[in-house]
C-alpha cells in the first residue's frame, strides 16, 4: 500500500466521523481493521491491502489529529471559501481539505505542496471538476497565505510554444 492509498483510506474515515457521535478512536476501531478492508475490499480495490504498521499510524495520526483539531480546521475552510457557506461544501470536499490542513498544519515531515497535490488528486475521484477547482483554490490560498516563504502561483501562459526558456 502507497501512502496515497492510505490518505484516501484516512480521507473516507475522516469523512464518516461527522455521520453520528462516535469518536474518532470508534471510527477507527471499526473501520481499521482486516475483517472491514475484507468486507470493503468486494467493491473498493483501495481495501485490498491492509495497511502495514507505518501506514496504519499515519491513518491513526491523521483521522485523530482531524478529530482533535476539526473546529480549527473548519475555519480555516471558512475563512478562505469566500462566498462559500461551510455548510454548502460537499462532505467529501470538506474531509479533502481538512486532512490537507492537518498535514500542512501538524506534519511537518509532509511537503505543503504534496498535501495539497494528493488531496487535490483524491478529490478528483470523488467531486465533480467545478469542486476539485474550488478544493484546489482553497488549499493553495491557505498555504500561500499561512506560510509567506511560499512561492506565488505560477502564471498561465495561453501558448506554451510562447514562455521564454530560463
Amino acid at each position: 500500500m502507497t501512502r496515497s492509498s492510505a490518505r484516501e483510506i484516512a480521507m473516507h474515515i475522516i469523512f464518516s466521523l461527522g455521520f453520528d457521535d462516535r469518536s474518532a478512536q470508534e471510527v477507527l476501531d471499526a473501520e481499521l481493521n482486516r475483517e472491514r478492508f475484507q468486507e470493503l475490499a468486494e467493491e473498493l480495490p483501495l481495501y485490498e491491502q491492509f495497511p502495514n504498521e507505518k501506514q496504519e499510524r499515519y491513518i491513526r495520526e491523521l483521522v485523530q489529529g482531524v478529530f482533535s483539531h476539526g473546529p480549527e480546521l473548519d475555519d480555516c475552510i471558512s475563512r478562505y471559501s469566500v462566498g462559500w457557506a461551510f455548510a454548502r461544501i460537499p462532505r467529501m470536499a470538506a474531509a479533502v481539505m481538512r486532512t490537507a490542513m492537518y498535514e500542512v498544519l501538524y506534519m511537518p515531515d509532509i511537503p505543503n505542496a504534496a498535501a495539497i497535490n494528493e488531496a487535490v488528486e483524491i478529490a478528483k475521484k470523488y467531486e465533480p471538476v467545478e469542486v476539485v477547482s474550488f478544493v484546489n483554490g482553497i488549499l493553495g490560498t491557505f498555504v500561500r497565505t499561512e506560510f509567506e516563504d511560499t512561492p506565488p502561483k505560477p502564471e498561465k501562459t495561453a501558448d506554451p510554444s510562447k514562455q521564454e526558456e530560463a
